[in-house]
């Protein structure tokens, strides 16, 4: 195959599929930017991709509306054909597959496909090849759709588990949610995971409507808000970074600056490449909390980031401790974000920083001081704000 048959293939998401001379389905593939993933096989950046290339005598593919869609699709045609360059460096029992099981609370589960067995099913999804990839994947789901993964024995024990307090789990440990409504979340999953996401809006959609005219209105903004994370998945946490582009780690950074609750405002520092990246700083005079709450004051701020069509980040920091780091999360969860978020605290007697939240590869003093910048740009722009209020 030639490298200059590649142009016609479009810059989108999909699923690509090498075929040799005798017609025979030799590997499969998923990407964000179709031809500029098929292009990268002739680039020589390894022996594998080089030996599919010289294989190749054909390329199909097929679009999808987002990466989270190819990535399944992959999965299923990688289960179709068993292509020889998929699975000749494992044994496809090694691969992870998603479990759903046949319980009165269905588990949703990650397992390895030799342990299948182990498990009564009501649905198995696989085989996926990267492990980091689909299970990126169930967090983005898991913040639309929360699911359970708790034993018969644990449904209706004890107030509520940590990942309840977070909204990843609905509750069914503590008896929050009736077992129809949690099988409809369950049957949510199972649709997303055959890539009707479509189906799943348009479903959401008519239950939304039902509930306005009854006016239920807390549970008709609970349908918008999982339409909204649908319609717009953020799927950053699943490109590799040959597909990231230019491969630049971007970090956000964020902090409040005010007098016990007043003259309240926040800032957005980014660095690039462990570099600030000044022209991309925002500031935010805080609108809708009164007082001093450090917290929801965050929450107000990253609401507002988000609603913005800027470049999402790999990293968030955040100045403070559990609380800022959860309320970050609870913000990305309402848009279907999976962002690791990294909060750090002063120590003991406020000396030394303490590092809570997710545990990321970036060096620990690049986070400290995209940390430092944020309170510097906040402090600055607090004062401002206080000499213009005093004039």
């Amino acid at each position: 195959m030639k490298k200059e048959e590649i142009k016609n293939i479009p810059e989108n998401p999909g699923v690509y599929i090498f075929k040799n001379v005798k017609g025979e389905v030799i590997y499969v593939g998923k990407a964000a930017n179709l031809r500029r993933r098929a292009s990268s096989y002739f680039s020589g950046r390894n022996i594998k991709d080089s030996r599919i290339a010289e294989e190749a005598r054909d390329i199909e593919y097929e679009e999808t509306e987002t990466v989270i869609e190819a990535l399944i699709r992959e999965a299923e045609l990688i289960k179709k054909y068993r292509p020889s360059y998929n699975i000749k460096e494992n044994d496809d029992r090694s691969f992870l597959h998603v479990v759903i099981t046949d319980e009165n609370y269905p588990r949703v589960l990650l397992t390895r496909g030799k342990d299948l067995e182990n498990y009564k099913k009501r649905s198995v999804f696989g085989p996926f090849v990267y492990s980091s990839e689909i299970r990126n994947a169930l967090k983005i789901i898991r913040r639309i759709f929360p699911y359970s993964t708790h034993t018969e024995k644990e449904i209706g024990k004890g107030r509520g588990c940590f990942y309840h307090q977070i909204n990843l789990c609905p509750g069914v440990c503590a008896g929050k949610m009736s077992r129809s409504e949690y099988l409809k979340n369950i049957r949510n999953i199972e649709l997303f995971l055959k890539g009707k996401r479509k189906e799943i809006i348009s479903r959401l959609t008519k239950r939304m409507k039902e509930a306005s005219k009854k006016m239920e209105y807390e549970k008709a903004e609970e349908f918008k808000r999982k339409i909204d994370a649908l319609s717009y998945i953020q799927e950053t946490a699943l490109l590799s970074k040959k597909e990231k582009g230019d491969g630049v780690l971007r970090i956000e950074g964020y902090d409040v600056s005010n007098i016990s609750g007043d003259l309240s405002v926040g800032s957005m520092v980014v660095f690039k490449g462990g570099e600030p990246s000044k022209s991309d700083y925002r500031l935010f005079n805080i609108r809708s909390v009164r007082g001093p709450n450090d917290i929801d004051m965050i929450k107000e701020i990253l609401r507002r980031r988000v609603e913005n069509n800027w470049p999402l980040p790999s990293v968030i920091v955040v100045d403070g401790g559990e609380g800022q780091v959860n309320g970050t999360k609870e913000v990305l969860g309402e848009k279907g974000l999976d962002i690791p978020v990294v909060g750090i605290a002063k120590g003991v007697d406020r000396k030394g920083e303490r590092m809570v939240g997710d545990s990321v590869k970036v060096e620990k003093d690049i986070l400290i001081k995209v940390q430092r910048e944020a309170h510097r740009f906040a402090l600055s722009h607090h004062r401002r704000t206080r000499k213009k209020n005093f004039l």
